[in-house]
């Protein structure tokens, strides 16, 4: 039965008009391209150095109103680096190093940065800050301004205070040193991974294309995208903080998408040239047919990343604005800069016998879909029970907090908090400062803080309890009051600093948290302290995970319909591409919580996963996911409309789409790789995620059960309440007009573009 043609709705003129005005001025357009591009490297330089470092915290929480407090009230806070000084003969306790670690804690205070120390000699000799076979002890700071600012006088600070002497040798460690070095490391995973990505890139689409200058125009699309967002983030800084881990994220993302969204406008402009169509009238159609999906799927991406938005925290902000930015200018590179050079270069981006006729379109793709749709359960009930097997240890999944053991073994400030966790029996840096606004710090009220300090003692997990009237332990008083005593005093109110075990912090630190309010029933205390700031976080942002997930696929479902005029193909896309998260996942569970893998991969495994990565990896490869989707859909709606055959369209479309996709998919996956063996967990954990959703995505689940389903739908893939069946037409995806159609071949022998 041939293909019968539908009259459908001419394509929206905006596109078509683009396409036009830019092939009929090619050279003006290039010529302002480059210029733009210069324009923007310049800006995009200087964007590193004003990207900055983010705590996990949460803005207006109640440990961040609680440093305020104390900064405030007290003149006191977290202390963010240590010094672990090891005495090279003896204790730490023999007079020498003693004097030795004096003299080095007044050395430090002297820094310009250091607000504030303390030490192992200087609290009286607090057995929390000694080695339990004495041979080490810390000395502490508070380092003054923000956390970039912070952390940049550590970096002056670190190679100053590392050392080896007679008496004592001196290591820096803290929290702010391992976040130091873990964005040292990730700008250096950027500059190794752009000597990778952009040669690895050229070559497969080389191998693609067959053509250089197919290759490196492709290429340059996803440079400018690159560098045009550098160049954009570096105006966001000036209004708010924008990470130093956007930069890894826009590398990848302004590669990947500005190399798929050109694959997709220059197979369209060489199909068009293989049927005869002229240079200047292949760009025009080119543009309005590819670049209606460009757009979709571009509004798909950014919806999905923008919802980052929704999380109060800069670190997760930053990878949306960084999102936003790769999906515009990827865009934009798609649509006015490739076309102009396209209308340029002409067939020089087509190769021998791409414009010989073809017979019907029956590549691998084509018979695959059919072969599916011919038998549907036997193939996609295989399919489905791998894909849920891979994702089955998503049901074991473990959120914690991230510490040193993100950064590679070998890294100074990971050395240091090993040995802290090898040889001392608490963790004084995470101590937990728990304040008591309704109880005055005066001498009148030394009783019922003794009282209270000791209830606080006898917690599980808890080593120690220092309080304005000394130290306790297991219930009982094990120091008196020294002059470190005095920062606990306010005529207002009073703290007590809560030092945990490592048990403590290596299980749920919200059952601490719990036990310790618990200890003070009825009154009003206020906790802060580094790990009631990552419970804080890790709170809120659970909190709003349902609302982002909401956002996305109520979005997504919207962009989707307009694009299709159906109800179930949405519905159809938004739950395979739930199932591919869940495959991601389940793989995160099974690689890094788990930690199969980590010694090919080259890292520590902890037993949990740190809440916010998968948060980020959940909208990106949604949105990638989504991306591909609107390519295979776009095509097989336009079949569809063009003969009213589902299986015809279906099989048409794979056929037409699948190479595009599979290499597409290939080229991003090969850019999130390089990061695989980047020092930083985070970064690994992106990468293998990212690579596996992507390769599942573009296999199983297209190749399988996206014929599966439509094959089963039937008729039904394309119905929509009738209310709703004329906003597609206004506002969403059209079809080929009857002109076009009718001056096209047939749909099912269409000539194709063989790719790779």
């Amino acid at each position: 039965m041939s293909p019968r043609v539908r009259p459908v709705p001419r394509r929206g003129p905006a596109l078509r008009a683009l396409g036009d005005a830019v092939a009929a001025r090619p050279r003006r357009v290039v010529w302002l391209s480059v210029l733009l591009t210069v324009l923007a490297a310049a800006l995009a330089a200087g964007t590193m150095d004003r990207l900055v470092l983010s705590r996990f915290e949460s803005p207006a929480s109640e440990s961040v109103r609680t440093r305020e407090v104390l900064r405030e009230e007290f003149g006191t806070g977290t202390p963010s680096a240590l010094l672990l000084v090891t005495a090279e003969t003896g204790t730490v306790d023999g007079p020498r190093v003693a004097a030795a670690g004096r003299a080095l804690e007044a050395e430090l205070a002297a820094r310009d940065g250091v607000a504030e120390t303390a030490s192992y000699w200087s609290r009286g000799g607090s057995p929390a800050m000694r080695a339990e076979d004495g041979g080490q002890a810390l000395v502490i700071a508070r380092l003054s301004g923000t956390v970039t600012e912070a952390r940049a006088a550590l970096g002056d600070l670190s190679p100053d205070f590392t050392r080896a002497g007679d008496v004592v040798s001196v290591r820096v460690g803290g929290g702010d040193e391992v976040f130091r070095q873990a964005a040292e490391q990730a700008r250096t995973d950027f500059l190794r991974a752009e000597l990778i990505v952009f040669p690895l890139v050229l070559l497969l689409l080389f191998v693609l294309y067959r053509r250089w200058s197919a290759a490196a125009l492709t290429l340059a699309m996803g440079l400018f995208s690159v560098v045009a967002t550098l160049a954009l983030l570096r105006g966001v800084t000036y209004v708010t903080d924008v990470s130093t881990f956007a930069a890894n994220l826009t590398l990848v993302m302004g590669v990947g998408l500005g190399v798929d969204y050109s694959l997709f406008v220059i197979n369209r402009f060489r199909e068009e040239l293989a049927v005869g169509a002229e240079v200047r009238a292949a760009v025009g159609t080119a543009v309005a047919r590819a670049g209606r999906t460009v757009v979709f799927s571009g509004v798909t991406v950014a919806v999905s990343l923008a919802c980052l938005l929704l999380f109060p925290f800069p670190f997760l902000r930053s990878f949306a604005y960084a999102g936003i930015g790769t999906v515009l200018t990827s865009v934009f590179a798609a649509l006015v800069v490739l076309p102009a050079a396209l209308a340029r270069l002409g067939h020089r981006v087509t190769r021998a016998g791409d414009g010989a006729a073809r017979g019907p379109a029956r590549g691998w793709w084509h018979r695959t879909a059919l072969r599916m749709m011919r038998r549907p359960l036997l193939y996609g009930v295989p399919a489905l029970a791998v894909l849920l097997v891979v994702a089955a240890p998503v049901l074991g999944l473990t959120f914690g907090v991230p510490d040193d053991r993100v950064l590679p073994e070998h890294t100074s400030s990971r050395l240091v908090q090993q040995d802290i966790r090898d040889r001392f029996a608490a963790e004084e840096m995470d101590a937990l400062q728990v304040v008591h606004p309704e109880l005055a710090g005066t001498r009148a009220n030394r009783a019922e803080i003794a009282a209270r300090s000791l209830a606080l003692s006898r917690i599980e997990g808890v080593y120690q309890v220092d309080a304005l009237t000394g130290s306790y332990a297991d219930g009982r008083k094990i120091g008196d009051p020294g002059r470190s005593a005095e920062r606990f005093a306010s005529p207002r109110m009073t703290w007590y600093s809560v030092v945990p075990g490592h048990a403590a912090l290596s299980g749920d630190v919200g059952d601490l948290l719990a036990d310790v309010r618990a200890a003070t029933p009825g009154e009003t205390v206020r906790i802060g302290g580094y790990p009631a700031e990552l419970d804080d976080f890790r709170a809120e942002l659970t909190d709003r995970v349902p609302w982002v997930l909401g956002l996305v696929l109520t979005t997504t479902f919207a962009l989707l319909f307009l694009m299709t005029g159906s109800v179930l193909l949405p519905v159809k896309a938004m739950v395979l591409n739930l199932l591919s998260m869940g495959v991601m996942f389940g793989t995160l569970v099974w690689v890094f919580q788990e930690g199969n893998l980590a010694g090919p991969l080259g890292f520590t495994a902890t037993g949990t996963v740190e809440p916010s990565i998968p948060i980020l990896m959940f909208c990106t490869a949604f949105g990638l996911s989504m991306d591909y989707e609107v390519f295979m859909l776009a095509r097989i709606k336009e079949e569809y409309d063009a003969t009213g055959d589902t299986r015809h369209a279906v099989a048409t479309g794979l056929e037409r789409t699948g190479p595009l996709i599979t290499a597409a998919a290939v080229v991003l996956a090969a850019s999130f790789a390089t990061y695989a063996a980047s020092g930083i967990v985070f970064l690994k954990m992106l990468a293998v995620g990212m690579v596996v959703v992507l390769l599942v995505d573009a296999t199983l689940i297209r190749a399988v059960l996206v014929p599966v389903f439509m094959r089963l739908a039937g008729g039904a893939n394309w119905w929509a309440p009738r209310p709703l069946r004329a906003l597609p037409a206004r506002f969403g995806h059209t079809a080929t007009a009857p002109a076009e159609v009718a001056a096209a071949p047939p749909a099912a022998e269409a000539p194709t573009v063989r790719k790779g």
